[in-house]
């Protein structure tokens, strides 16, 4: 399988596979026509994060043992659909940003400014 790239012009990185993120369910942050959420940006989740997503109806935390989903926590690298992460920054919540594993797509919707802000050195 051919990689598309990350928001630095390199192949993509895999975000996370413990747990399993991904809109395939392979590590991934890549996109394609069935993805509506458009799950491309790799995030380092946050306690403020986690909260504010569920306060807007997107419980990550939870656990749905009949899906699979142990539920995140602060420290899990997930990805998010973009449109939840723009919201976000907006609201100043907005989590790390682990650039070589978001989509390259990610920048049609954030500038780079934005993602290097946010950018995770961990």
């Amino acid at each position: 399988m051919q990689l598309p790239k990350n928001v630095l012009g390199t192949e993509l990185k895999s975000c996370c596979t413990s747990p399993m993120t991904g809109f395939y369910r392979d590590g991934y942050c890549r996109t394609g026509i069935s993805d509506k959420g458009l799950h491309i940006i790799c995030c380092v989740m946050t306690e403020k994060f986690l909260a504010f997503s569920q306060q807007v109806g997107n419980d990550l935390s939870t656990p749905i043992p009949e899906y699979g989903f142990s539920g995140l926590k602060p420290g899990d690298q997930w990805c998010l659909c973009m449109l939840r992460w723009k919201e976000a920054l907006e609201n100043g919540c907005a989590p790390q940003v682990v650039l070589e594993a978001t989509h390259m797509s990610a920048i049609e919707f954030v500038s780079m400014e934005d993602l290097n802000e946010h950018a995770y050195e961990g």
